[in-house]
């Protein structure tokens, strides 16, 4: 049995497939004539494009509407590649999309797909090329982190109406992207030391004050394409707060760098973030998700994971030496039964006098006892973090459980206290600011290369 800790068993945590690093949207465009009975209008939010206020529009074409097939600079997108990528979307969030949703995410997946297409064929542009080989090797570390051999996981994406090919597409855009940026762009984009100090000494200067764990979900919007964003967001919104992982949504939609890992962008300090997003993250608590927050350039999705306070030691970073006592219940076992039987164990272990006497409860209970002495509180689920802070080595938690997953009780073995948090190092911090510069430059570079290309819907 693995100690990896649930609120009901320790167990493997689940895992998510690796989805695209970024998800942007393209403008849809309609055929707009002016009525000539009407006066031209003044420039009206439409950065700089001089559209009446009042227009006639020729045609019944509805820009929401997406064809199944896209043939970017001559590179066709089908309808199997927008199913078999979505397919990837839906089993990353447990086949838990509502039908409503599926559409939203079919018209996002060809977004995505398109811009994918870009960032290879301009990595092509530049002589760039990722192998087959490479790509293999990557194939089969996603496949180890399903514990699957690369031919098991083939089959397993098949079953999901899924394909090797789809991940492998995936691998071989965010490789190529990565190169590009490295080759073109980071080479370019200087951070000085003085800057880095400046930080380290604003950093000094705040002992004490709120640091936080963000994950972040972007997404770039133009006066134009505002309306669209928000209402993206929000729907994203919606769907996380109903039990949706914001990782996974973050690695589909979030157009930030930060994306490739969930969206998480570390410990920071408010002052660190843009006073838009400063102002929602001080009135946020643990587990909260906020949004859509207007920053510029287009809208941020925050989701606050944990807090704690600047170059302080935090109780929660304890290291616990814990033994584990579980007892489970046989199929069939009927609701009264479970509960008597989980009477008797918390009685036998509300006794125990330290982990020596936890061995003899166990064998006169039959529970199953598991040891680790590698736990911080910080990891434990919420539920558990109040009492184990306040829990004397040698005592126990109460029982807790399911008659589904079993009853357990965890005996605080001895407790490794945090020492003081050291501040980032300056290499650390300059290595922060330059992937900010290259993350900005790297959408501006996105964004010209949708500009200029050929899309053709069919």
């Amino acid at each position: 049995m693995g100690f990896d800790v649930h609120l009901t068993s320790f167990h493997k945590g689940s895992r998510y497939l690796r989805l695209p690093a970024l998800a942007l949207a393209l403008a849809a465009t309609a055929a707009i004539a002016q009525d000539a009975t009407q006066p031209p209008a003044a420039d009206v939010s439409s950065g700089g494009l001089n559209i009446p206020a009042d227009v006639t529009v020729y045609g019944n074409d509805d820009p929401t509407v997406r064809k199944p097939t896209a043939i970017i600079n001559g590179e066709i997108i089908t309808r199997t590649d927008v199913e078999q990528r979505l397919a990837l979307i839906v089993t990353a969030n447990g086949g838990n999309i509502p039908e409503t949703e599926m559409e939203r995410l079919r018209l996002q997946v060809l977004r995505n797909l398109i811009d994918e297409t870009l960032q290879i064929q301009e990595a092509k542009a530049n002589e760039i090329e990722i192998t087959p080989a490479e790509i293999d090797q990557s194939y089969a570390r996603v496949s180890q982190n399903f514990k699957r051999t690369p031919q098991q996981m083939t089959d397993y994406l098949r079953q999901q109406g899924s394909s090797d090919a789809s991940i492998k597409r995936q691998i071989q855009g965010e490789m190529a992207w990565q190169r590009l940026l490295r080759s073109r762009i980071e080479p370019t984009t200087a951070v000085s030391d003085a800057e880095v100090q400046a930080i380290m000494d604003r950093l000094n200067a705040s002992k004490g004050a709120s640091e936080y764990r963000v994950g972040e979900i972007y997404l770039s919007a133009t006066p134009e394409t505002a309306p669209a964003a928000i209402q993206n967001a929000r729907q994203i919104i919606d769907q996380i707060r109903q039990g949706g992982s914001f990782t996974a949504y973050a690695r589909q939609f979030s157009e930030a760098s930060t994306a490739a890992v969930g969206g998480d962008l570390g410990w920071v300090r408010a002052a660190q973030l843009p006073e838009q997003l400063t102002n929602a993250l001080q009135t946020m608590t643990v587990g909260q998700v906020a949004g859509p927050i207007e920053v510029p350039g287009g809208y941020s999705i925050l989701y606050l994971t944990d807090q704690r306070q600047v170059l302080t030691a935090d109780p929660r970073d304890a290291i616990l030496n814990l033994r584990q006592l579980s007892i489970t219940f046989p199929a069939g076992t009927t609701e009264a039964q479970a509960s008597a039987r989980a009477a008797e164990f918390a009685n036998a272990t509300r006794s125990i006098a330290g982990c020596g006497a936890a061995e003899a409860v166990a064998k006169q209970m039959g529970a199953e006892m598991v040891d680790n002495d590698q736990v911080r509180i910080r990891d434990l689920p919420s539920q558990l973090q109040s009492s184990m802070l306040d829990l004397q080595v040698g005592q126990a938690t109460p029982p807790f459980g399911s008659p589904q997953d079993g009853v357990r009780v965890l005996v605080l073995c001895g407790r490794d206290d945090p020492q003081v948090a050291e501040g980032p190092s300056f290499e650390r911090i300059m290595a922060q600011l330059e992937e900010q510069r290259v993350n900005l430059r790297a959408r501006r570079y996105l964004r010209d290369l949708r500009r200029d290309a050929v899309v053709d819907y069919r």
